[in-house]
Parts: structure tokens; sequence; C-alpha cells
């Protein structure tokens, strides 16, 4: 190894390995008394486990030729739902290289996906340490020395910690591990993985928040971390910057990058940026809210994944840079988005190039012109305030920013996905499930008809139809409800949504008005023709949001709730202390917040149930879930009650049984469980009939079509129809 210290850059990519895995329950289950009945909803949690430490020294593992020998380890146990064959290779996409000189920490973020289509989200860090060199034992205590003497130079060695969450805490989880690695400098080898468990086991005891007006703050020194919550039940946590793409795409090459995706192509990204590639595709992800992108998902491809790209579906994954010649010439029919210089281009086709189509001309507009009036700079915002001293103010004040250009990106977004499938509704028959294609498509302006013959064969609009259909009141139908004309408002009040009549489409079709709004304005160019003018890319962004150009934004405020500190989360009683004082803070909020607030109380008994069931204390726990009945029930963990309800022990069921509310409560979330209630989610694409029917399917597919509803009337159409 001496040999090789003195040009370690010319040293091959090592493989990375898994030194350690930190998975709850994090305290030995001798220390928690038997009667904890809550640890029995976590039976199938797995313990926390590191490789065998007693490693050989580093000179026998090279035998003369330098190859490395493989030692002998201990068999272990890999946790459930944890892949430690892919995983280091994504900790270090780029390959993990031994360098002359440390490098700067770097962190990146990565998504998994499993076979049911559920994500579990990564946020990655790496950081650099001198090589060691020499195992020294003294009094009874294993060390490793770093190579600082003499007059070669020190190497480097890369090192990365993984935290993996069921939730998508980009931010949050970017600063708890900024602050460990602060941390991580003072310790010594040994010392390091005590303190990542550590760390570890204090990120396990922070719930996550219900939906609703509600954050949760920690302290996780030197910075205060919030855990954003999500905005209703059906809405996605938003945890990063989404103005990012606005910052690498001009307008219109987001309305591409968007329509491709709608579109279901096979797209890759490309930075040279790890971070980038998984931020801005889940920014994209969150633009087209509520449609959900449900093919493969990969926004980071390690150079030994490129072969990924050769899928024959549809995707959207993550390259970096340096593989972009390699990636265009080898696959075929690829869409190719070039992070660092905004290019949208075509890998080779063995036919003619597949046309992109353009966004319909008046969504397309609209939102250019929103974005356009958008603020994107922070250092804008500064140019007035005073500047700040304080670690914690600052934070405060560009988290406020964020917050204010996250919701102006989010309703701007919106608006155009209303703008383009908000017609969509006039040719739905509820009663029947179907969606009469045929029709709408006769509707659309001949520049828009591309469009939306593409988008109409997806999945994603598929699932958005079934949405439609089952009334769901998502962003989407909220946004279209409080836009809609009167006339359509009293239709949806007092009648049940149907197709249109035909001659009141006609009607609404040549309506001058109507015609005014389906106005045809300049064309989106087409992908193959994406050279724009030359010219600051982001001037625009200096002006003030118009009032007759922004998106309306619903005012939302919200609250912060203080976690109390965590001292020493690896000892029971300390974390029983956490727990105790966490339930009485909760307690004291409840206690004084005034009963016309219920938004904030329900999201207090809930945080005060998940308490009271991490206590052990199953009944104090159903008892503030069965508070949500009074407060908010669209946050109610129906789920979760049933299995506390499964494992309550006799004596406590009896008690349950005692009091009428948790009697009620148990007996509806079973009787729930027991209910065979099978949503109908198929939907029916209306064919008009080409060959003779008789009466029966006759009467059904002219229902269907919306054409008529009373039987009587039909049977007179089908005879007038059939004589002789």
């Amino acid at each position: 190894l001496q040999g090789t210290q003195r040009k370690p850059q010319n040293l091959p990519p090592f493989d990375p390995e898994v030194l350690s895995v930190f998975v709850p329950p994090f305290i030995s289950r001798d220390d928690i008394p038997v009667n904890n009945a809550g640890n029995n909803l976590n039976k199938s949690k797995r313990r926390s486990f590191r490789k065998k430490k007693e490693r050989p020294k580093i000179e026998n593992l090279k035998n003369l030729n330098g190859e490395q020998k493989v030692p002998d380890t201990e068999d272990i146990t890999v946790p459930k739902d944890i892949d430690l064959i892919g995983l280091p290779q994504l900790c270090f996409p780029g390959g993990l290289y031994v360098t002359s000189e440390s490098k700067d920490d770097h962190i990146h973020f990565l998504v998994f996906t499993d076979v049911c289509g559920n994500r579990t989200y990564g946020v990655v860090a790496q950081y650099h340490q001198p090589m060691q060199d020499g195992f020294i034992s003294s009094n009874g205590q294993s060390h490793w020395e770093s190579v600082q003497t003499g007059k070669t130079p020190a190497c480097f060695v890369p090192f990365a910690v993984c935290v993996i969450s069921r939730y998508p805490y980009f931010n949050a989880l970017k600063d708890c591990l900024s602050c460990l690695l602060v941390q991580l400098r003072l310790f010594k080898d040994l010392d390091v993985e005590e303190h990542v468990k550590e760390f570890a086991a204090k990120l396990f005891l922070i719930p996550s928040p219900p939906p609703g007006p509600l954050h949760l703050v920690f302290n996780m020194k030197p910075l205060q971390i919030i855990i954003p919550s999500r905005e209703d039940p059906d809405s996605p946590i938003v945890d990063l910057d989404l103005h990012l793409p606005l910052l690498c795409f001009k307008p219109e090459q987001v309305l591409q990058v968007m329509t491709c995706i709608l579109t279901e192509q096979r797209i890759v990204f490309f930075s040279s940026d790890w971070a980038l590639l998984t931020l801005v595709a889940e920014c994209f992800m969150l633009y087209l809210h509520p449609l959900q992108w449900q093919h493969t998902f990969v926004p980071i491809l390690s150079r030994q994944m490129l072969d990924f790209v050769m899928a024959p579906t549809s995707f959207l994954m993550g390259c970096h840079i340096d593989h972009f010649d390699e990636v265009s010439k080898e696959a075929e029919d690829l869409i190719l988005i070039n992070i660092d210089n905004g290019d949208i281009t075509h890998s080779k086709t063995a036919e003619e190039q597949p046309e992109i189509p353009d966004v319909p001309a008046q969504a397309a507009e609209t939102f250019i012109k929103r974005v356009e009036s958008l603020q994107l700079h922070y250092d804008l915002e500064l140019c007035h305030l005073r500047a700040s001293t304080d670690l914690s103010e600052l934070q405060t004040r560009r988290r406020a920013w964020q917050q204010k250009l996250n919701t102006e990106v989010q309703q701007t977004a919106l608006q155009l996905i209303v703008n383009i499938f908000r017609e969509v509704k006039d040719h739905l028959n509820y009663e029947h499930r179907v969606f009469n294609s045929e029709e709408f498509l006769k509707t659309r302006a001949s520049g828009d008809q591309p469009f939306y013959k593409k988008v109409l064969e997806t999945y994603m609009f598929h699932s958005f139809l079934k949405a439609r259909l089952n009334r769901k009141m998502d962003a989407f139908a909220r946004l279209e409800l409080s836009t809609q004309s009167e006339e359509d408002r009293l239709n949806l009040m007092f009648h049940t949504p149907r197709r249109l009549t035909m001659e009141k489409m006609a009607s609404k079709r040549f309506n001058p008005q109507h015609v005014i709004n389906r106005r045809m304005v300049i064309s989106m160019p087409n992908l193959q023709d994406i050279k724009l003018p030359e010219g600051p890319t982001r001037n625009s962004s200096l002006r003030r949001i118009e009032t007759g150009v922004a998106a309306k934004m619903p005012s939302r405020s919200v609250s912060t709730f203080k976690i109390p500190e965590i001292h020493f989360p690896l000892i029971f009683q300390c974390v029983q202390s956490y727990y105790t004082e966490f339930f009485n803070h909760l307690s004291k909020a409840i206690n004084t917040l005034p009963p016309e607030n219920s938004a904030l109380l329900a999201r207090y008994f809930y945080l005060r149930g998940l308490i009271s069931l991490m206590q052990g204390k199953l009944l104090n726990a159903l008892s503030d879930f069965q508070n949500l009945d009074k407060t908010d029930l669209r946050i109610f963990p129906t789920d979760l009650v049933r299995k506390i309800v499964e494992i309550l022990p006799p004596p406590e069921r009896l008690q349950a049984d005692r009091k009428p509310e948790l009697k009620k409560l148990i007996s509806r979330v079973m009787e729930k469980q027991r209910e065979v209630l099978k949503i109908d989610d198929h939907v029916k694409n209306f064919e008009l009939p080409k060959t003779q029917r008789q009466l029966d399917d006759f009467v059904k597919r002219v229902q269907e079509s919306g054409i008529v509803k009373d039987i009587d009337t039909i049977h007179r159409l089908f005879d007038a129809l059939t004589v002789g």
C-alpha cells in the first residue's frame, strides 16, 4: 500500500461495502418492562447489526500483485427491506476513489420503489477520512492510526451515511446529516459507529406529523430541524425547493418535460450534480399532482446500472453527465434532458424521430405568464432587509420565503393541469362509468389534438379518470370547482353529473366567450426545434407577481410544535422520560387551545395518541384517536387503531367495553374490516356500435352515451330504428 500512496489518483475505483446497519428498535428488549404492550406492534422490526470489528492488518489484505484478498467475514443477517447489494453503489454512484486530498462533504438523494410501486427515500452524506493503517491494541482498546507521518502525503477514503425514510423529508434529513457530519469530525473510528447509531435512534423517536396545519420542530445542534406536514391526506409531502427546475429550464422547456412525462416517454435526466438529479425529478412529479407517474422511477443510476436504460417500457431515470454520450448512442428512443444546460434532445432512433406534442396552447400561455411573474431569486428578497446576525433567524427567514414560493409554484402547476383537463368532466357518464373520448377530442382545437390523443392512452390519465368518476375531492377537484362557471356549479348541485347533451355541448362550443377562451396562440416549439432566442434566461423573475396573472392562493396558516430534547436515545429510562415530557407538552397545548381551533386540536390529539401508544398505554391512545371524531375525522388512523384493538389484552378490552365512546369506536373500526366494499374502479371508453344490437344492449349503449336515460324513450327509438 505504501507504493500506491504516491499516486492515489491512478488507483481504480474500489467496491464499497456496508460497515453497519442500524434499524429500530434501538433499545435492548431486556431493558423494556414486560407490560409494555406498545412494542407488540413492532414484532417484525429487526435489531441493528454491524460488520465484524476484528479487521486484519491492511498488508494482509494484499498479495504481492496488489490483488485484494477476501477476508473471512461473519455471517450477518440483513434486515428486511434493505438491499445491501445495490445500496453501496447508490451511496457512491460515481465510484469509490481514494484521493490524495480531502474533498468537501457531499449530499445526494435516493428514491427506492418496490414491486407494488411504494416508494422509500434515502438521503446520503459523503465525507472523507485519512487512510487508516496499522492495527494497534493498547490496554485492550483497538484503534487504527492514520498515516500522517513522513514525506508521503496522506490518502483520504470516502465514507457515507445513508438515512432511509418512508417519507420524502429531503431538506429535513439533509439538515440532520449536515449536523452529524460536523460532529463526526471529533470522533475516532470506533466512536463513529456508536455516534451514528445514537443519531439513528434519535431520528427514530421523531414522529411524522399528521396531515394539516402543524409542523414539528426539534433540535439537532447547531440547527433547528423542521418536519413539514402534508397539506391534507391526499396531498404529497413537499420538503424541497420546488423552483429548482424553473432555474434550470425556461418555462417552454418545463412544459416540454411535463409533456414527456404526461405522454409516458422513456426519459433520462443528466447532470454533473448527483443531488440535482433526484430533486429536479421529484419537482416534476409534484408539478403533475394529482396525476401520478406509475412506471419505473430511478432518478439516480450508478455507473454499474447504466444498462437499465435499455428497458423497453416507460421509465424516468437519471445519470451523471459523463455518461451522456454512451447512453445516447447505445439506447434508442430516449428523451435526454440535460439539467446543466437546459437542453432536451432525442437519442438515436431505429425509425423516424418521435414527435412530442405541444401542451394545449391556451393552458401553455397562461402557465408561461405565471412562471415569468414568479420571483425565483432569494437575493432579491434580501436587498431591503437588515443583515441577520442569528443562524436561527436566518433559517426562519429563508424557510418562510421558500414556503411562500413553493405554494406559488404548486398553484401555478396545478392551474396548468386544471386548464388542460377541466373539460374532461363534460364527457363523463358517472352512472355507467363511461368516458366518451371521441366526443372529447372533437371539442379540442386542432392544434391541441395530438397532445390529447397521446395523453388519453396513458396509465396516468386512466387513473385520473378513475378519481374523477369516484368524485374524489382532491386538489384538482377543489381548484376546478372554485374556478368553474356558475352554470356548471348549479348543475353539480342539482343534477347527477353526466355528459352534456348534444345541444348544450354545441351551444357551449360556439359560445363567443368559449371561443375567446379557446383562441389559438403561438404554439410551443416542437422538441426537435428546441433552439430558443438568446438572451437573459431569468430576467423576467425580477417582476413582482401581477394580480391578473398570479394564481389565486388560499392562505394557509401553519403552526409549529417544539419536540422535547432527546438526550440519550439509547437508554431506556431516558427514552421513557422523553415520551413523558412529550405527552405533557401535548396535554398542555390541548388544554390551552380554544375549542374552535379544531384543526390544530386534532393534530395534538393524534400526536398524543402516538406517544401513548409508544408508552404502551393503549387505552389512552384509543381515547385520543376517538377525539378525532369531534375535531377532524379525515386524519383518523383506521389501520393503526384496528391493530391496537387486535392486540388489546383481555383486561384492557373489558375496560374499553365499559366506556361507551371506546366501545363505539372499536365496533365501528372492526365493522369496517368485515365490510367487503370493493370500489368499482373500472372505466369504460364509449364507442358507437357499428353492428346490429339486441334491445338490452341497445338500451345500455344509449344510456352510456348520455343521449337519453328514460328506458321507454329508448324502446321507442329502438322500435323506430328497427321498423321493417
